[in-house]
C-alpha cells in the first residue's frame, strides 16, 4: 500500500499537469490599442479572419483617438501593443516607455485636404505658391487660416508642420494649427471650423462624398518624403513573456497586409465591422482601400530610414529635445520568421 505521503505526491504532480495542460489550451488575452484609421486595418482582418484566435491569442481591441494618448495608455501598463503613429512610440521610449515595433503596417496614410476657400489657390497650377496662398487668406480674412490636425508628437502634426515650413515656408502668422482627435478633426473641417485638415482613410473618402468642394491638396509623400505611419509595437514585457504570442500577432499581421492588396474585397467586412459601425457605408470604404492614401506594408525594416528622418525633424519642433534613437525601436526578428515561413510554403 501507498503512503500517505506518496498519494500525496501523486495527487500533486496530478494537478500540477492539469493545471499547465489547462494553460497551454486557454487562449492568452492580449490587450490592443488600435488609431481608427485604414492603416491599422491589418489589425482588423486578422481578428476577423481568425487568425489571432487561431494562434491561441484572445484580442480586446480599444480604440484611441491619436498615438500619443495609446502611448500613455501603454505607459500605464493597460496595453500589450500598440496599433497607430511610429513617432510617438520613439518619443514614449526616451520617457522610458518600452515598446518595440514588430511590424508596419501603412505608410504615406495622411494627406491634406482644405475646403473652398483654400482649395482653389493651393491647387491651381496657375495660382501663387502655398506662402502666398496662406498670406492672401489672412489679409483678405483678417485671421491666420486654421488647420486641424493631432496633438504635437503625432505623425499628421508632424507632417503638416513639415509641408508648411520646410516644404513652402509658410509665415506661422498665416496659419493657426488647431490639434484634436482625429474624428474630430473630420468633422471640423466638414462643419467648416476649419479651412483645412490633416486626414487619413476612411476619413478622406468620407470628407470628399460629403462635401465634393473639399479637395486633396498634398498627397502622403507631398507632405514628408516617405512618410512613416502605422505600426505594430508591443510592449517590452510581454514580448519578453510571450514571444510565441508576439510571432503569432506579426505572422497574422504579415497575412492581414497581404490580403489587403490582394483581395481589398475579401477585407471589406472586418474593415466594415471595426470602422463602419453602421455610419459609413461599405462603398465607401471600398473606396478608401483602394485609395491613394491607403499604402499597407509590413515589413518594419523599410520605414527605418524615414522613421529616424521624421524624428530628426521633430527635435527641430521643440517636441524633444534630443532626436530619439532608432537603435532598439525596431525588433524584426518576428517579421523576419514569419516571412521565411510564407517563402517556405
Amino acid at each position: 500500500m501507498l503512503s500517505r505521503s506518496i498519494w500525496w505526491a501523486i495527487l500533486l504532480f496530478v494537478t500540477l499537469w492539469t493545471c499547465a495542460a489547462k494553460a497551454q489550451t486557454q487562449p492568452l488575452p492580449v490587450r490592443i490599442g488600435a488609431i481608427p484609421v485604414l492603416g491599422a486595418a491589418p489589425l482588423f482582418v486578422a481578428e476577423r479572419e481568425g487568425w489571432l484566435g487561431a494562434g491561441g491569442l484572445k484580442p480586446a481591441v480599444t480604440l484611441f483617438d491619436s498615438g500619443p494618448n495609446a502611448v500613455q495608455a501603454a505607459a500605464s501598463g493597460t496595453l500589450d501593443v500598440y496599433v497607430a503613429g511610429i513617432t510617438p512610440v520613439a518619443i514614449g521610449r526616451t520617457r522610458s516607455v518600452d515598446l518595440r515595433v514588430v511590424a508596419a503596417t501603412a505608410v504615406g496614410e495622411n494627406v491634406l485636404v482644405a475646403g473652398a476657400k483654400l482649395a482653389g489657390p493651393l491647387t491651381d497650377g496657375t495660382a501663387p505658391a502655398p506662402a502666398a496662398a496662406f498670406r492672401r487668406f489672412r489679409e483678405e480674412n483678417g485671421r491666420p487660416a486654421k488647420i486641424a490636425t493631432q496633438p504635437l508628437g503625432s505623425i499628421p502634426y508632424t507632417n503638416l508642420s513639415y509641408w508648411l515650413r520646410e516644404v513652402h515656408k509658410v509665415d506661422p502668422a498665416d496659419v493657426q494649427i488647431v490639434t484634436l482627435g482625429i474624428d474630430a478633426a473630420q468633422q471640423a473641417i466638414l462643419a467648416g471650423a476649419v479651412e483645412a485638415a490633416t486626414v487619413r482613410e476612411p476619413g478622406l473618402s468620407i470628407i470628399r462624398e460629403r462635401n465634393p468642394q473639399i479637395r486633396l491638396v498634398a498627397g502622403g509623400n507631398d507632405l514628408f518624403p516617405g512618410q512613416p505611419g502605422t505600426v505594430v509595437a508591443v510592449r517590452g514585457a510581454f514580448l519578453e513573456q510571450n514571444p510565441e504570442a508576439v510571432r503569432t500577432l506579426v505572422s497574422a499581421i504579415v497575412r492581414a497586409v497581404d490580403l489587403l492588396k490582394r483581395e481589398p474585397e475579401r477585407a471589406l467586412p472586418a474593415v466594415e465591422a471595426a470602422l463602419g459601425k453602421g455610419i459609413v457605408s461599405a462603398a465607401t470604404l471600398r473606396n478608401a482601400l483602394t485609395s491613394p492614401a491607403t499604402q499597407y506594408v509590413a515589413d518594419p525594416r523599410s520605414i527605418v530610414a524615414a522613421t529616424g528622418a521624421m524624428l530628426s525633424f521633430q527635435t527641430t519642433l521643440g517636441i524633444s529635445e534630443k532626436t530619439p534613437p532608432t537603435d532598439g525601436l525596431f525588433d524584426p526578428r518576428f517579421f523576419e520568421a514569419a516571412q521565411a515561413e510564407a517563402s517556405a510554403k
